[in-house]
C-alpha cells in the first residue's frame, strides 16, 4: 500500500494583524513548550519505571522457579 502524497497539504498562513503583544505571545509559547516537555518528560519516566518493575517481576519468577528441588 502506497501513501498518496498528493492528499497531503499544509498551508501556512500569516499572522492575521500585527499585535503589539509579542512578548506576550513569546511568553505564552515558552510556558506551553515548557509544560508540554515536562509531560514528555512524566510519560517517559513512567514507561521506564514500568519496564523495571516488568524485569524485577520477571527476574523474582525466574528466581521462584530455579529454587531447590526435594
Amino acid at each position: 500500500m502506497q501513501p498518496n502524497r498528493d492528499k497531503l497539504r499544509i498551508t501556512v498562513y500569516p499572522p492575521s494583524a500585527p499585535s503589539g503583544s509579542d512578548d506576550l505571545s513569546i511568553e505564552a509559547a515558552d510556558e506551553a513548550v515548557a509544560i508540554l516537555a515536562r509531560l514528555i518528560g512524566r510519560q517517559i519516566a513512567r514507561e521506564q519505571f514500568q519496564r523495571r518493575v516488568a524485569a524485577e517481576c520477571r527476574s523474582a519468577t525466574k528466581a521462584k522457579g530455579a529454587g531447590p528441588r526435594s
